[in-house]
């Protein structure tokens, strides 16, 4: 039995990453400030599931600020490695409010950091994005493609913390392992991703937005093949960067029509301008997942879909009414 700090505890693959820590008896604890980057009813639901289980402990802070890390170095002296979820996501948002996305992203983990090199915690986990291979990387895309030009202020947050995660591996010795997340889909998951707001609209009959003209490409990763990923990180390794990325690729007219074929329902849609934020395609190359971690993604698009789908109407009662900007 190990005690991991997993910080995004309320987060949509946080959830995930805890429950399957907790599943095979591990202990957590769990930070998050429960903001309202997006509706919190989905936070508050996902902590629900959390709070109960033995094991868990749930500290609501906020990673900006530098006095929780020397409370929790004090009450929780065992922690061995920190799995840092917590992040200012979504690329159009982080054009609006750039600095609260520096603050949290980059400032955030610094504080991080500065906890393991202190409280001489040994392993780092990072999050990151494939949103930092820019405009338009090669396809399938591998962790050598150019990452110096980010599209958005989120992206370059995460590529400031993959560098300051690989200078503490460099000074102080610590093992970092950041993970470039390829398009997260599952249930409860975040309501500004294409996943949930399509399964939203065409349920409860609303106008179905799609920019530009729909043949953007995806490789969308089910939520529970991202967490496997993150745990088998849990490994020494030095300094990797790793991509994790689902195995099938579709445009986004072919996501709309997976998800109306599960739903029984005709989109009513509408082709907005795209946005520049947005990158043309999305798919990882994760032969380096393979050879390192042995890992690789198992949940098929038409698993995953079912399974977001079935969730949604589980709870529609008040996931109808979380707001999907």
């Amino acid at each position: 039995m190990a005690q991991y700090l997993v910080t995004g505890a309320a987060g949509f693959i946080a959830r995930r990453v805890i429950e399957m820590l907790l599943d095979r008896g591990d202990e957590v604890i769990g930070v998050d400030n429960l903001n309202d980057s997006y509706d919190v009813r989905l936070k508050y639901w996902r902590m629900d599931q959390l709070k109960p289980r033995q094991g868990f402990t749930f500290l609501q802070d906020d990673i900006t600020r530098p006095e929780l890390f020397a409370e929790i170095a004090s009450k929780f002296p065992g922690i061995e490695a920190v799995i840092h979820l917590a992040a200012r996501a979504g690329v159009r948002q982080a054009v609006e409010i750039p600095q609260v996305y520096l603050q949290t992203n980059t400032n955030g983990t610094l504080n991080l950091l500065e906890y393991c090199r202190q409280a001489g915690v040994k392993k780092f986990i990072l999050a990151s994005t494939s949103s930092i291979y820019g405009a338009n990387p090669p396809l399938p895309t591998t962790e050598e493609a150019d990452s110096s030009h980010p599209l958005q202020i989120y992206a370059a947050s995460k590529k400031a913390a993959e560098v300051m995660a690989y200078t503490y591996h460099h000074l102080f010795g610590l093992d970092a392992t950041v993970f470039r997340f390829f398009t997260v889909y599952g249930p409860a998951g975040r309501p500004d991703m294409v996943m949930f707001r399509f399964t939203q609209w065409i349920a409860e009959g609303k106008k179905v937005q799609i920019t530009g003209d729909g043949s953007q490409m995806r490789g969308f990763t089910f939520v529970d093949d991202i967490a496997r990923g993150v745990l088998a990180g849990l490994n020494p390794m030095g300094y990797e960067i790793i991509n994790l990325g689902g195995h099938e690729t579709v445009t986004i007219n072919e996501l709309l029509l997976k998800i109306e074929e599960r739903l029984g329902k005709k989109a009513n849609i509408e082709y907005i301008p795209r946005h520049p934020a947005d990158a043309d395609a999305n798919w990882a190359n994760v032969d380096k997942a393979r050879r390192l971690l042995g890992w690789q993604p198992q949940v098929t698009l038409d698993l995953g879909i079912t399974a977001l789908v079935d969730w949604y109407l589980e709870n529609r009662s008040w996931a109808s009414q979380v707001l999907t900007p």
